[in-house]
Order: structure tokens, then C-alpha cells, then sequence
């Protein structure tokens, strides 16, 4: 029901979808940039919705209890398990489970923000790409420019485990795409 009224939303606001051709990655970590406000996410499900892309999102085991979990679990939540292993090792952390995912499914589309948070910030979290690195599959980029109405996949890197090399190619697909409040959003000067 949520994603019906998003798919609605997403026509009001005037986006159009726009997929590559070939789009038929069975598992892939799926970066939503830029992360500006809170319409993000409405266009951002509504978009992998309409394409028939089952997207995955890890969230804090606790916001997947009742009541929150009857909202979250529908739209692909999925409750992290960073426990320590069963000979007693320490707390996995979040890349470590998240890859632990990706090696126990035969499909995973796992959607992250990279900048973490609405606000501005210059220093993205590198965590995904090293997710992907470590569980062997590519990273899609996903966007919502707001000033085209664009909502989509613009590309798909395969990590080289050359980081540097790897984000500059990320910044340089995102450098000219308008969140809500472009104000708000920030490449990471590290690698732009």
C-alpha cells in the first residue's frame, strides 16, 4: 500500500523513470545520491517499484518490531544481524553483516546513502563500496535529479579495489545532478 502511494507521488511530482538497457543485476549495491530531503525515499522506492527492482535496505533491528516493521518490512527492510559469530568472536561490523548478506542470497539489490544524512556534507561513507569490494558485486548508481525529474540508474561500476580511481568515477557521474536543495548536497572532496 505505501509503494502504491509513492508510485502515485512520483507521477504527481512529474519524475520519469530512466533505466539503462540490460539492467539485470541479480545482486548489487545500489547507491542513492543525492540524499537531500525526506522525498528521496518516496521517489527513490517509487522509482524501483515501477522498474520491478526488489530493493533491499538495512535498518536497525529494532525499527523492524511491531509497529514500525509492518511499514518497513513491506518496503524491503531488512534487520541487520552484526552479532558475534557462534565460537565467540567479536561483533561483526556493519560491512562485515552486510556482506555476510549478500554471500547468504542468491538476489540482493542493497540500497545505501553514502552521505549518511540530509544535511551537507563533504566527506562521504565509504562503507558500500567496500561492501561491494568484499562480496564481489557491483555498485549501481542510483539518483533522483530534481530539476530534470529524473529518477534512475544512471551506472553500474564493478570495484577494482582501486578506491581512489573507483570514486572519482562515482563523483564524476553524480557532479551534475540536482537534489531537492542542491545547497545540501556535497561531493566527497576527497575524490572529487
Amino acid at each position: 500500500m505505501v509503494l502504491f502511494i509513492f508510485r502515485i507521488l512520483f507521477r504527481l511530482k512529474g519524475f520519469k523513470v530512466i533505466t539503462p538497457e540490460n539492467l539485470l543485476i541479480k545482486k548489487c549495491v545500489v547507491v542513492a545520491a543525492p540524499h537531500t530531503s525526506n522525498w528521496d525515499g518516496v521517489i527513490g522506492f517509487a522509482y524501483y517499484d515501477i522498474v520491478g527492482i526488489k530493493i533491499r535496505f538495512a535498518i536497525k533491528k529494532s525499527f523492524m518490531d511491531f509497529p514500525l516493521g509492518l511499514i518497513f518490512k513491506p518496503m524491503g527492510g531488512i534487520a541487520i544481524n552484526r552479532n558475534a559469530n557462534e565460537k565467540g568472536g567479536e561483533k561483526k561490523s556493519m560491512t562485515e553483516a552486510m556482506i555476510d548478506l549478500f554471500n547468504e542470497s542468491d538476489e540482493l539489490n542493497l540500497l545505501v546513502t553514502p552521505e549518511g544524512t540530509r544535511k551537507k556534507v563533504t566527506k562521504w561513507k565509504t562503507g558500500f563500496y567496500y561492501v561491494a569490494l568484499g562480496a564481489k558485486v557491483p555498485i549501481a548508481l542510483g539518483y533522483m535529479d530534481f530539476e530534470k525529474k529524473e529518477a534512475g540508474i544512471g551506472k553500474v561500476i564493478y570495484p577494482s579495489g582501486d578506491i581512489k580511481k573507483d570514486m572519482k568515477e562515482i563523483m564524476d557521474f553524480y557532479r551534475n545532478i540536482k537534489g531537492r536543495h542542491p545547497e545540501k548536497f556535497s561531493l566527497d572532496l576527497d575524490y572529487a
